[in-house]
């Protein structure tokens, strides 16, 4: 009975996933109605991409992108490896997706990085969605086979000092995503849907000193990420815009004293996609049309969408600024050994209501590093409440220290 709950909600899973990419730009009149109750979610193809991958940002309130520099920033901001101390080194993480539900479902990532010289560094990185196993069934209950879903994306950036505060960085992506195994849904084919997208970031960094001693750096970070081609999972209908984001946002870091670290952050992330307008049918077309003060029509270009983005929502500046997410978090080191995290992120109600803190550690000892990650939502569910989230880091130059000694 628990099994086959499991597999018929694991294909719920799927079609909604399918349906939620589709709501955005379906002409009907259910948009309207959401938008009379102000509910207007924002969807796009491959959500997966904007999920925190590691577990010192994921304890920071998936804030990272001016954070100090570290082996996960590929994801947050490439820019910053440029400004990273060390030579070389690579992390693995792992976080357990609905464990409420079931046990095999998870996002695992690896990312690394080799400075080139005092200027460049390049990075790459692996991000892995695994929906585990699930049965397909046809209309009359018949299996159709059991089948692996799954969804990726790998990327490769390089970063540049362009002088002792600043640095930039560019990074190219492949996106894969097959959620219905070549399945038919609404009696349509679907075959696994395939993008290319790129990020162009941007990281400053500036030390300073009190006069009571006290010393430390305050930094800038910028990303627009995942800047790529639409994706479709059918020849039948139109292709989705994947999650093109833009992160902004400071950090202020103080070195109390040779064994006291403290760390502040703020990020700010907005989707560069179209927000869903108010559908109106037009009897003389006979066609759903957008009409003057309902928002804008999404169905455009992949520029034309990021610049329309900012100003699309039906709702006008008020429903825009409902748009950006705030990610807040604190880092607390002692002796660059052991770390203690704590964070929360803020969306609005009418756009996903996503609000939850978290926690977090980590710790350091000669090459390897741990750190951990905890979720505890607020208001809603949420997918990685109740599971504890880590990353294993592995340092090169730690390494090669205690190989010559």
């Amino acid at each position: 009975m628990i099994k086959l709950f499991k597999q018929r909600a694991l294909l719920v899973i799927i079609v909604l996933i399918i349906a939620l990419v589709k709501l955005s730009y379906s002409q009907s009149g259910q948009t309207s109605a959401l938008l009379g109750d102000k509910l207007n979610t924002i969807t796009t193809a491959v959500p997966f991409l904007m999920v925190a991958p590691d577990s010192r940002a994921g304890a920071m309130g998936d804030a990272g992108v001016s954070t100090t520099p570290d082996i996960n920033s590929q994801h947050w901001n490439p820019a910053k490896y440029a400004f990273i101390e060390k030579d070389m080194g690579f992390s693995l993480s792992y976080s357990p997706w609905l464990r409420a539900l079931v046990n095999d479902i998870s996002l695992a990532y690896l990312s690394g990085y080799k400075r080139i010289d005092d200027n460049s560094t390049i990075s790459a990185s692996l991000l892995f969605f695994s929906l585990g196993e699930i049965v397909f069934k046809d209309a009359d209950n018949q299996s159709r086979g059991t089948f692996t879903p799954n969804e990726l994306a790998i990327d490769v950036a390089y970063s540049r000092k362009f002088s002792k505060h600043l640095s930039m960085a560019v990074a190219g992506r492949y996106i894969y995503s097959n959620l219905t195994q070549g399945q038919f849904v609404g009696g349509a084919a679907t075959h696994a849907g395939n993008s290319v997208a790129a990020d162009v970031a941007l990281y400053y960094q500036k030390e300073f000193r009190w006069k009571s001693g006290v010393k430390g750096q305050w930094a800038l970070g910028a990303n627009i990420s995942n800047i790529g081609a639409k994706i479709s999972y059918s020849e039948n209908v139109e292709s989705d815009f994947i999650p093109t984001n833009l992160r902004i946002g400071p950090s202020f870091t103080l070195d109390l004293d040779d064994y006291n670290r403290l760390t502040f952050t703020f990020d700010l992330n907005k989707l560069l996609v179209p927000t869903p307008p108010i559908w109106s049918f037009d009897s003389i077309k006979n066609e759903y049309v957008v009409l003057p003060g309902n928002g804008k029509d999404p169905r455009v270009g992949i520029v034309t969408g990021m610049i329309q983005s900012f100003y699309d929502a039906p709702g006008g500046f008020k429903e825009e600024m409902q748009e950006i997410n705030i990610a807040v978090g604190m880092e607390y080191w002692y002796d660059k050994q052991f770390a203690i995290r704590a964070g929360y992120f803020h969306e609005n109600k009418y756009k996903g209501n996503r609000k939850f803190f978290t926690l977090g550690a980590g710790f350091k000892y000669n090459v390897f590093g741990l750190d951990f990650a905890y979720l505890i939502p607020v208001d809603q569910r949420n997918p990685l409440e109740n599971t504890l989230r880590f990353t294993l880091l592995f340092d090169f130059d730690a390494f090669r220290a205690q190989d010559t000694q």
